[in-house]
C-alpha cells in the first residue's frame, strides 16, 4: 500500500509538472538564449576536449618511445581503449540518464582528469628511467598497465561528457527556439572538437620538438589538474543560468523517482519451467541454472540499453554513421604507418593531416547553410554521397604504379572526404536529438559510441591480421566497401520515410526533356 500511494504521489506530481509547463508555455515564448552561458558552455567543452584530444595524440608517442621500432603497445592501448568503450558504453550512456546533473559533471570532471592526471604520471615515471624496461620489467609492465587502465577511465568519463553536452544539454538549451538555433549549435560544438585535433597535436608537438617528450608529459598532467576546476566551474554557471536545463534536470529526476517506485511495486511472477513439475523428471538442474542466467542477462541494463537503442527510428542512421569507424581511410596509425614505410616525408604526413582536419572543421560551416535549405535527412545523404565520391581517389590509387604518386592519391582523397564525413555526422546527430525522447537521449548516446568504438576496434583488429604495409590495398577496398555499406543503409533508410530518393521535378533540364518528350508521344 505504501508503494502505492508513493507511486500515486509520484504520477501526481509528474502529471502537475506537466500541466503547469503547457499553462507556462502557452501564454510565453521561450527566453531567449543568453550569450554569456553559451559562451560559457563553449569554453567549458573546449577545455575538456582540448584534454582528451591532447592524450589521444600523445599516447601513441610515449608508447612508441617506450617500445621503439614496434606499434603492440600503441596497438595494445588502441584496443583496450575502443575495447572499454564497447563493452561499457550503454552502461555510461543509463548512468548519466538515471543522474542529476550535478552529480554527472561532478563525477564525469573529476574521473577524466584525474585519470589523465594519473595516466601522465605514470609515463613521466617512464620518461624518467630510459632503460627501464630492462633493469625492472615487472615496475615497467605494471606502470604500462596502469597507463592504459587510467587511459581507459579516462576516455570512458570524456563519454559520459560528450553525452551530456552534445546529446543533451544542446537540446534542452534550444528547446522552444528555431530549428536553426539547434544547428548552430551543434557546428559550434563539433566545431570546438575539430579544433582541438588540428591544434592541440601541433602544440603538443612544438613541446615535443624544441624541449622534450618529458616535457610534454608534465605539461599534459598540469593541464589535466588545473582545468578540472574551471570547467566544473563554467558548466556549473551554465545549469544554473539557463532555466530550460534545470526543468529538464527536474523532469528526470521524477522520472528515477517513478521506475524505482514502479520496480519495487512491481508484481512477482513465478514460473515452472517445462519438465519441472511435480512427479516429472524433466531436465536436470543444471539447465534451470542455465535458463535463470539467460534471463539475467536478457533483463541487463546493458542488453535494455541496446534494446532501446534498435527501437529507434534512426537506427538506421546510427549503424550507418558507426560503420565508418571501421575503415583505415584516415589519417590515424595504420594508414600514418603506410605512408611512412612507402617513404612519405613524416612533415608532408603532417601537413596532410593538418588540411584535413582543416577540411573537416570547414564542414562546421557549410553544413547550417544546406541544412536551411534542404532538410537534415536529405543534407546527410548529400553529405554522405560526397564523402564516398572522394573514396573514389583513394580506390584508384590502387592501380597507380607510382608508389609516391599513390600515395599523394591516398592523402588526397582521404583529406577532400572530410568535408562530407563530419556534415553526415553533424545531420546523424540532429536526427537523433530531433527524433529520440528525452527520457532515452543519454542512453541511445551511450550505445552509438559503443557501437562505433566496437566497429573501431574491429579495424584494429584487421589490421594486426593484414599487418604487412604491401597489403594495404585490401584494407582500403574492406573499408571503401564498409563505407559503401553505410551508404546503402542511409540511403534505404531516407527513403523509407520520403519514399523517393530525388526530386527529379526539381531538375529544371530534366523537366524541359520531358515536356518535349510527353507531347511527342500523345502524338504518336
Amino acid at each position: 500500500m505504501e508503494n502505492e500511494t508513493e507511486l500515486r504521489v509520484v504520477h501526481q506530481e509528474e502529471q502537475q509538472h506537466r500541466e503547469e509547463g503547457e499553462e507556462e508555455a502557452q501564454p510565453q515564448n521561450p527566453p531567449p538564449l543568453r550569450r554569456r552561458f553559451v559562451r560559457y558552455l563553449y569554453v567549458g567543452y573546449f577545455l575538456a576536449r582540448w584534454s582528451a584530444r591532447t592524450w589521444e595524440f600523445s599516447v601513441a608517442l610515449y608508447m612508441i618511445h617506450l617500445w621503439p621500432n614496434s606499434l603492440l603497445l600503441a596497438a595494445i592501448y588502441g584496443a583496450i581503449e575502443s575495447g572499454s568503450t564497447a563493452i561499457f558504453g550503454p552502461i555510461v550512456g543509463q548512468w548519466v540518464e538515471g543522474m542529476d546533473y550535478v552529480k554527472v559533471l561532478r563525477l564525469w570532471l573529476l574521473f577524466q582528469n584525474l585519470s589523465y592526471t594519473i595516466a601522465g604520471g605514470a609515463v613521466i615515471k617512464l620518461l624518467l628511467v630510459s632503460d627501464l624496461k630492462s633493469q625492472n620489467l615487472p615496475v615497467f609492465a605494471i606502470l604500462v598497465v596502469l597507463t592504459n587502465v587510467a587511459g581507459a577511465i579516462g576516455v570512458l568519463s570524456t563519454l559520459a561528457g560528450t553525452i551530456l553536452i552534445e546529446r543533451d544539454w544542446a537540446v534542452v538549451m534550444s528547446e522552444g527556439h528555431p530549428p536553426a538555433v539547434l544547428t548552430r549549435m551543434n557546428s559550434v560544438i563539433r566545431g570546438i572538437d575539430l579544433s582541438s585535433k588540428l591544434l592541440s597535436p601541433v602544440i603538443t608537438g612544438l613541446i615535443i620538438s624544441f624541449v622534450s617528450l618529458k616535457a610534454s608529459a608534465i605539461t599534459f598532467a598540469a593541464w589535466a589538474t588545473i582545468t578540472a576546476w574551471v570547467e566544473y566551474w563554467l558548466f556549473i554557471f551554465v545549469y544554473s543560468g539557463v532555466p530550460a536545463i534545470a526543468r529538464s534536470n527536474e523532469r528526470r529526476i521524477l522520472r528515477s523517482r517513478t521506475k524505482q517506485v514502479e520496480g519495487t511495486d512491481a508484481p512477482v511472477s513465478v514460473s515452472i519451467a517445462p519438465g519441472t513439475e511435480e512427479g516429472s523428471t524433466g531436465n536436470p538442474p543444471s539447465r534451470t541454472g542455465i535458463w535463470k542466467i539467460l534471463d539475467r542477462v536478457s533483463k541487463s541494463s546493458f542488453v535494455g540499453a541496446w534494446r532501446i537503442y534498435f527501437n529507434q527510428e534512426v537506427v538506421l542512421p546510427g549503424v550507418s554513421l558507426a560503420l565508418l569507424f571501421f575503415t583505415v581511410l584516415s589519417f590515424g596509425t595504420l594508414m600514418t604507418a603506410t605512408l611512412q614505410w612507402v617513404g612519405i616525408p613524416t612533415y608532408i604526413i603532417g601537413i596532410g593531416r593538418g588540411i584535413s582536419a582543416t577540411v573537416g572543421l570547414a564542414a562546421t560551416f557549410v553544413y547550417p547553410l544546406m541544412q536551411s535549405r534542404l532538410s537534415t535527412l536529405r543534407t546527410g545523404l548529400w553529405s554522405f554521397w560526397s564523402q564516398w565520391s572522394c573514396l573514389l581517389v583513394c580506390v584508384g590509387s590502387i592501380w597507380v604504379k607510382k608508389d609516391k604518386l599513390a600515395s599523394y592519391m591516398l592523402m588526397a582523397g582521404v583529406a577532400a572526404s572530410r568535408l562530407g564525413l563530419w556534415m553526415f555526422d553533424l545531420s546523424v546527430i540532429q536526427q537523433m536529438q530531433d527524433l529520440v525522447s528525452e527520457s532515452d537521449r543519454c542512453v541511445v548516446g551511450g550505445v552509438q559510441n559503443s557501437l562505433q568504438s566496437a566497429l573501431d576496434l574491429m579495424a584494429y583488429l584487421l589490421g594486426i591480421i593484414v599487418s604487412n604495409p604491401k597489403d594495404f590495398w585490401i584494407l582500403t577496398l574492406i573499408s571503401f566497401s564498409t563505407v559503401s555499406l553505410a551508404g546503402m543503409l542511409y540511403t534505404i533508410h531516407l527513403y523509407r520515410i520520403r519514399n523517393h530518393i530525388f526530386h527529379f521535378e526539381k531538375i529544371p533540364l530534366l523537366n524541359k526533356c520531358l515536356f518535349k518528350l510527353l507531347p511527342s508521344r500523345g502524338n504518336m
